[in-house]
């Protein structure tokens, strides 16, 4: 069963036991707001504040709009809004909208108890739009309450600042599996937003609709995907639309950097991040780093060995001023647009491992066209071809980045259902699996073992600080897709993954590395 759902139920229990404390706060004779700040706190985001709203509505109130103020500071970025009432067992219903200083913010009536507003995004209801500080009002209308009654309500607001525009309340985070696994994805995909083109129903050649890449990507039997249009984050919108319908599909929000010095996708992201190197705004790529980690952001160098010039202005990695590349946690080793040489980015990848960097590996469709099911030279390739699998602790944005960013990740080339590679190596610590740091002394004897799965006909390629001859894998008898191997440390920092080879010898699964540290 997925939990895709589950903290909405829970919210919904602890709003319920919040409304019955309500209503000791609250007076019969007044249907005064209090108003509080209320600190930091576990279920707060960082750097946030929640606001809690609450009063009371009477049988005065029938067939008549309540307006419940509140003060949103200078600098906010993101409003959202929790809200909940009693008087159900009554048939009281209440009604939700937003007026900001200057009008009309959104209506859900009773379609939706929880909402949120940012410049670029807006729960569908609501009206995306920079959020002018001052006196706000929840607009609560009230089509029935019964005669006698009264039903007491709560509001929990929550206000991001604008320094810290990712700060997210859980609710805009959903955890769509809960438990731990290895979850199938694409990590660079456009689409209308940007420059993706498809046929129309008539066969003209338009924008491509983002709701067609995503159903790609679900037909592909992908979990998660990266929305990485160029240089906008227009498509944080759509997002917050599509995602409780594609609720066995994570939609992780990303902006693909597209400079005149190289390219980069940055996941995660809930506001824009400038891309205009050179400019007096944004000096070199250190000053995207800084701003990258700042906000807690996740960075990829795309296609790092592409052309830069006419064929494909500003696509290869050529930055004009040095980059502190011991930053880059993230490089694009297999790019789908290669048509023809699918591993550009490996050797690139290779000279950062080289140099003593713990850098991920992964890979991206760069799909510009929803519709496209087939591999072609020239044409861009399907959603999903190439795949990033990453072992991860659930199927959540949070999750998925922590996986990636801890290097348990390997890449499906040829974009399978159901492919898998793992490799661990065991030093006397018991086996460590891709991305793990190990620290022999000189001369442990240490064995390794690749497992793959879905691929007949296998052959695996270990490469040793890239070296594929330095060590040889042996087949372990009657265990089809097992491989084992020995080496013994030399005291010396070294790097090693596995590649996978199909039975017409072609890439089919690049593997991430584990990694020794140099020791006495």
């Amino acid at each position: 069963m997925r939990s895709g759902h589950g903290p909405w139920r829970v919210w919904r229990h602890a709003l319920a036991a919040a409304i019955v404390a309500a209503s000791a706060w609250a007076t019969a004779a007044s249907a005064a707001v209090a108003v509080d700040a209320v600190a930091a706190a576990d279920a707060v985001p960082a750097g946030a504040t929640v606001l809690r709203l609450h009063g009371t509505i009477h049988d005065r109130d029938a067939h008549s709009y309540v307006q419940v103020p509140f003060d949103v500071p200078q600098g906010t970025a993101r409003l959202s809004v929790r809200f909940d009432h009693g008087g159900r067992e009554d048939k009281t219903v209440i009604d939700l909208g937003l007026l900001d200083p200057h009008g009309f913010r959104g209506w859900s009536g009773g379609s939706k108890r929880e909402f949120t507003v940012a410049a670029s995004d807006a729960t569908p209801s609501y009206l995306p739009g920079t959020l002018p500080a001052g006196r706000w009002q929840l607009l609560l209308g009230i089509p029935n309450i019964r005669p006698g009654r009264s039903a007491d309500y709560i509001a929990l607001v929550t206000l991001t600042p604008r320094a810290h525009p990712e700060a997210v309340p859980a609710a805009l985070a959903p955890v769509l599996r809960a438990q731990p696994g290895w979850y199938r994805g694409d990590l660079h995909m456009h689409s209308a937003h940007s420059d993706a083109s498809c046929a129309s129903r008539s066969g003209t050649r338009v924008p491509c609709p983002l709701f067609l890449t995503l159903q790609a990507a679900g037909a592909a039997g992908l979990d998660f995907v990266a929305l990485t249009d160029h240089n906008t984050v227009s498509h944080l919108q759509p997002i917050r639309e599509l995602q409780p319908y594609f609720d066995d599909l994570l939609l992780i929000p990303g902006m693909e950097l597209t400079t005149f010095q190289g390219h980069a996708n940055v996941f995660g992201l809930q506001d824009w991040i400038d891309f205009r190197l050179g400019s007096a705004s944004l000096q070199d790529w250190n000053a995207v780093l800084d701003e990258v980690q700042r906000r807690g952001l996740l960075l990829s160098i795309n296609h790092p060995r592409l052309p830069n010039d006419e064929r494909c202005m500003g696509c290869g990695w050529t930055p004009e001023r040095p980059v502190a590349m011991e930053r880059i946690a993230v490089v694009e080793a297999v790019n789908g647009q290669d048509a023809g040489t699918p591993v550009s980015g490996i050797p690139f990848w290779h000279a950062l491992l080289d140099r003593g960097q713990r850098v991920t590996g992964v890979g991206g469709s760069d799909n510009h066209d929803a519709t496209r099911r087939e591999v072609g030279e020239g044409a861009t390739t399907p959603v999903g071809h190439p795949a990033t699998v990453v072992h991860a602790a659930a199927l959540s944005q949070a999750a998925i980045l922590d996986g990636i960013r801890a290097g348990r990740v390997f890449i499906d080339v040829q974009g399978s259902r159901d492919r898998k590679l793992e490799l661990s190596l065991d030093c006397g610590q018991g086996p460590q699996p891709m991305g793990a740091e190990l620290a022999p002394r000189d001369g442990t004897a240490c064995q390794g073992t690749v497992e793959v799965d879905g691929l007949a006909d296998a052959r695996v390629e270990l490469l040793l600080d890239g070296d594929g001859q330095a060590i040889e894998p042996r087949p372990v008898a009657g265990q089809a897709g097992r491989w084992r191997f020995d080496w013994q440390a030399d005291g010396r920092r070294h790097w090693l993954r596995a590649n996978v080879h199909d039975a017409q010898d072609r890439l089919a699964l690049v593997g991430n590395p584990v990694y020794v540290k140099a020791t006495p």
